[in-house]
């Protein structure tokens, strides 16, 4: 009992004969500031929050691409574009000014996604990561496929309808690493989201921690800048160069939400930041054409201080619920929004003011998501997730 005591007892040394307690290992806080030990704890009790304002910006972001598509891409800015039958520029150039700048969506969803996926599946097993991105992604995109596949047949002339067998091989989501086309332009993002959760896949198997998300972000930045000069097709395919740091970036900035900042993820992100402008520049020399790489910048900059400011708990006291709804509508617009879309375009662009017509497409898309959402995400996912689930445990107990 005495040696318990002993053990249990405070620190104590001698002074002049008398026993005083010994000074904390720490000195204490300055008066009204709080200890490191508060600050860890505030730390840790965010990261477990839901953050409404990601999915806001993930809303914002898909608008962005939507108006890009519809009024401000380097192809309906041509005369006799089967769009607008004439440059958009001359029917609505302040309209086309601002909206092509909208493709630095594709770069903010990206960043949001590195964010995202570190964020769901931190504490996860493998198998829990891979059901989770299944019934994520494949509900919504293969009612994408049907619909716009539909879209194009019932009304031709605007986009090429794809042969049988490709949509088929579409439904599986590989078919970019087959060498067959998309159904709709916009799923070339969906082989990067892949590419991405494989290659992450691994730190999940590991299990995650602050010290591997951070080795494999410098990893995965270095595979990305040695694959375009190693003339090795097999580390550019996985290393992925050309959205390679949009995601570190996502990842550095969860680890900031989640343990605080500190000066080795500020340089992840710097770095980030660099090679992601230069990819800005990249894109816009070879596919847009339309906007200039200052203002892409600026847009991307202000961007990441935003999602900075959000993984440091500033936005924390935004929590308006109808923003789980506007997050929830984004997968399925940007899916859906940009074949189909400009098809209705074709068919409607005599009947009404142009601006007029963007929107109440857009409205029409977000109203379809919403539904699409309800009624085919939803419990489709529920099934999915049942079924795997099911079939995970019979693998389970077919290996004891």
């Amino acid at each position: 009992m005495q040696d318990a005591e002993r053990r249990t007892s405070i620190p104590r040394r001698v002074v002049s004969g008398l026993q005083q307690p010994l000074p904390p290992l720490t000195a204490p806080a300055p008066p009204g500031q709080p200890t490191r030990a508060a600050r860890h704890a505030s730390v840790r009790d965010r990261a477990g929050r839901r953050l409404y304002a990601i999915d806001g910006i993930r809303l914002l972001a898909a608008l962005m691409v939507a108006v890009h598509h519809y009024a401000g891409t380097n192809r309906v800015d041509q005369p006799g574009n089967r769009i607008w039958d004439r440059p958009v520029s001359d029917i609505m150039p302040t309209v086309f000014r601002f909206a092509s700048y909208g493709w630095i969506g594709v770069e903010i969803f990206f960043v949001i996604s590195g964010f995202v996926i570190c964020m769901s599946c931190w504490g996860r097993t493998p198998r829990q990561f891979f059901v989770s991105r299944v019934i994520r992604l494949y509900p919504a995109y293969w009612f994408a496929i049907a619909f716009t596949t539909t879209v194009l047949m019932l009304l031709p002339g605007v986009w090429d309808r794809l042969r049988m067998r490709d949509v088929l091989l579409n439904i599986t989501m590989l078919q970019s690493g087959s060498g067959v086309m998309n159904v709709d332009g916009v799923y070339w993002t969906l082989w990067s989201e892949l590419r991405f959760y494989l290659l992450f896949l691994v730190v999940v198997w590991s299990g995650l921690t602050y010290r591997k998300v951070v080795v494999f972000c410098c990893v995965w930045g270095a595979a990305a800048m040695l694959a375009p000069i190693s003339k090795l097709p097999l580390l550019e395919l996985v290393a992925n160069p050309k959205g390679a740091w949009y995601f570190i970036a996502g990842l550095a900035l969860y680890l900031m939400h989640r343990f605080g900042q500190d000066l080795l993820l500020w340089g992840i992100l710097a770095m980030a930041w660099l090679m992601g402008q230069r990819e800005l520049g990249i894109r816009i020399d070879e596919v847009e054409h339309v906007s200039g790489w200052r203002g892409s910048v600026a847009i991307f900059t202000v961007f990441l201080l935003v999602m900075v400011a959000i993984a440091l708990g500033a936005t924390d006291r935004i929590r308006w619920r109808w923003l789980v709804t506007a997050g929830a509508l984004t997968y399925p617009l940007y899916l859906m929004h940009y074949a189909a879309g400009t098809t209705v375009i074709n068919r409607l662009r005599d009947t009404m003011d142009a601006r007029l017509l963007i929107v109440s497409v857009i409205a029409g898309f977000m109203l379809l998501s919403w539904l699409v959402h309800r009624f085919v995400e939803r419990p489709a996912a529920r099934l999915l997730k049942r079924g795997l689930d099911t079939s995970f445990a019979r693998l389970r107990n077919a290996s004891a």
